[in-house]
């Protein structure tokens, strides 16, 4: 695991030597053991490294073809680079190290572009090809690892890299806030859109490479997630569940460095780690909330019984609150899944013993685990009312005040295209615009980030719709982003095998539902899971990383911090502050339960005073070649 920046060289002749060692330092994180840069007329590359595999100096980045005609800088893990380094040693190419790095440059040079397609990992890399004056990008399937890019410069240069702050070191950069981010973010608490909160800062999609050469720039997807269920039995597909994720476990704990696992008291992680069978288990939870926030005593009771050492952490509120701006920086944009937080300081304390965790993220998109995707019975019982009766009453009840059984009658009047917009809503659409000052009111409605990934899958069931729609909008934009983040926050690699090329496609063929059912979520891989593990895991609800802030917040020391934040001169600029205080205060006297409205938006108000009043600005001049 690693980091790499790098760009395309503009019209000013900067001291490349000199911008190329502040972008790197900027992640240093990411690699602390070694760094490495490149440089010609054309281009310049950076590289920070976390070794993982072949730790001599035969890892160093960035590496060379035997002609020194490619230059790759690379961060992540190719699982099955083991086949593939045979495929190409046939083929005549020879290799001067043990690392999957190098497998990238010969599948390159042998495959070209194509290659990407038969990379099972994580991984963000480019590849410099001198000869064909050609620049290759590319993302892992599933987003795990991050990509940014942009030409938001003063001099036309191309910058890209594992993570935005490393742009603010580059002279050229110009910073600016996306003033059409913000809206969507305070209804789905992420950076749901390509463009991300800096103005003209793009992501590359997972499964997608790109190619830059000369003026032009073009993208490709090379892979999809798109779901094709296929006749078979349940008990054949829980031996194939079993089969597939014993073999993902196997591929992802190949390592040359100590591993451990995440260990919470679900079924995602204990099935992980049951498989794994690491010296160490590492959980987190809340001490002041122990009953409601924590699960560390299941995590410590099923390492036990699989004879494994579990080490726990409490979070105090006062660390907490302590390190959002630091976790805010480390994740880029603003993110305000509270779950964040635990997992920055669980990254925190497994990093004094391993340098790879695994993780459970990922099963349930992948194999229908959340609660959204189960329909109550309640509503399946008014679902038989004809649909256009539905929608007339839906359509009549919007109209009324909202209550439950108002925005019940809604959502039956509405189809699933339009009334699920992924796993996290947090500010109503309407109550967003109301709460914004008016240069931020244009961002785009949640709808017309969700349409074009609906529209892939027409005709599908409404199940294998919303993980679809979660599998490429809430995963790569929540899920993993904070994984990544918060994990190399620590020089942490966080590896997920559910996140899996070969359980993707296994996945792909289960019937909708094997994976979603009136007996429970996630069903098939529950059923796998109970041969692997004791039934109390197997079978426990889905609990998530629960963090007290309802509770913070109604604390008057962190209420009066809050409430700074908000009465401050640079919330005017974004919200009606007003109208922001009075919502915080009617929640922290109860009228008003609005627990993660206000963190939300407090903690974009964080991410912006960190990134846009506390950054020291560059001095372009002391760049200059």
């Amino acid at each position: 695991m690693c980091g790499f920046v790098g760009y395309i060289h503009g019209s000013t002749a900067w001291n490349h030597q000199t911008v190329i060692e502040g972008m790197m330092n900027r992640i240093v994180h990411r690699g602390p053991d070694s760094g490495g840069m490149y440089s010609d007329d054309k281009v310049t590359l950076g590289f920070r490294r976390l070794s993982i595999i072949d730790l001599s100096d035969n890892g160093k980045q960035p590496m060379y073809s035997a002609d020194g005609n490619l230059v790759l800088v690379f961060n992540g893990e190719i699982f099955n680079f083991q086949e593939l380094r045979e495929d190409l040693k046939q083929k005549g190419h020879v290799f001067h190290s043990k690392t999957d790095s190098e497998v990238l440059i010969y599948g390159y040079k042998e495959y070209g572009y194509d290659f990407v397609k038969q990379l099972r990992g994580m991984f963000a890399f480019a590849i410099w090809d001198k000869v064909n004056d050609t620049m290759f990008i590319a993302r892992d399937g599933f987003g795990i690892k991050p990509l940014y890019y942009t030409t938001n410069t003063t001099d036309g240069s191309l910058l890209f890299g594992s993570e935005i702050k490393s742009f603010l070191a580059h002279p050229a950069f110009i910073k600016e806030v996306n003033k059409d981010a913000l809206r969507p973010y305070l209804t789905l608490q992420y950076s749901s859109m390509g463009e991300t909160f800096f103005k003209g800062v793009h992501k590359l999609k997972p499964a997608h490479y790109m190619v830059l050469k000369g003026n032009d720039i073009h993208t490709v997807e090379y892979w999809d997630k798109k779901f094709h269920a296929e006749n078979g039995t349940l008990e054949s597909y829980v031996e194939e569940v079993k089969a597939t994720m014993a073999d993902s476990v196997r591929a992802h704990k190949i390592s040359d460095v100590k591993t451990g696992a995440f260990l919470s008291g679900g079924v995602d992680s204990s099935l992980v780690t049951a498989l794994m069978k690491p010296e160490k288990s590492f959980s987190v939870g809340f001490s002041e909330y122990e009953k409601m926030f924590n699960e560390t005593n299941q995590a410590a009771d099923l390492s036990e019984i699989l004879g494994i050492e579990n080490v726990r952490k409490y979070i105090s509120p006062e660390e907490a609150f302590h390190a959002l701006p630091t976790i805010q920086y480390h994740m880029d944009e603003p993110q305000s899944n509270p779950s964040s937080v635990p997992l920055y300081f669980l990254a925190e304390l497994a990093k004094k013993d391993v340098t790879v965790v695994l993780s459970g993220e990922g099963a349930d998109e992948i194999f229908g685990g959340y609660s959204w995707y189960e329909p109550s019975k309640k509503m399946e019982t008014y679902e038989k009312v004809p649909y256009s009766l539905r929608k007339g009453i839906g359509k009549l009840a919007h109209k009324l005040p909202k209550n439950t059984l108002t925005t019940f009658l809604v959502k039956g009047g509405q189809k699933v295209e339009e009334r699920f917009i992924g796993q996290a809503i947090v500010w109503d659409e309407e109550e967003a615009v109301d709460i914004l000052k008016p240069a931020y009111k244009n961002g785009p409605d949640i709808r017309s980030i969700t349409k074009p990934i609906y529209d892939e899958v027409k005709g599908q069931d409404d199940v294998t719709k919303m993980q679809y729609l979660d599998l490429n909008l809430w995963m790569p934009g929540d899920i993993l982003l904070k994984a990544d983040k918060m994990s190399m926050a620590h020089s942490l690699e966080l590896r997920v095998p559910f996140l899996d090329k070969e359980v993707m496609e296994l996945a792909k063929r289960i019937p909708s539902d094997y994976r979603v059912n009136e007996i429970d979520t996630k069903y098939v891989l529950r059923r796998a899971a109970a041969d692997v593990l004791p039934e109390e895991w197997a079978k426990r609800p889905k609990l998530g990383f629960p963090t007290p802030i309802r509770h913070w917040l109604r604390e008057e020391e962190f209420y009066n911090e809050v409430r700074k934040a908000f009465a401050s001169d640079y919330a005017g600029e974004f919200f009606d502050t007003e109208k922001l205080v009075q919502i915080l205060d009617d929640n922290y006297t109860k009228k008003l339960d609005y627990g993660r409205q206000i963190w939300t938006a407090y903690i974009f108000l964080v991410w912006y005073k960190r990134f846009f009043i506390d950054e020291t600005p560059l001095s372009a001049e002391a760049f200059v070649a």
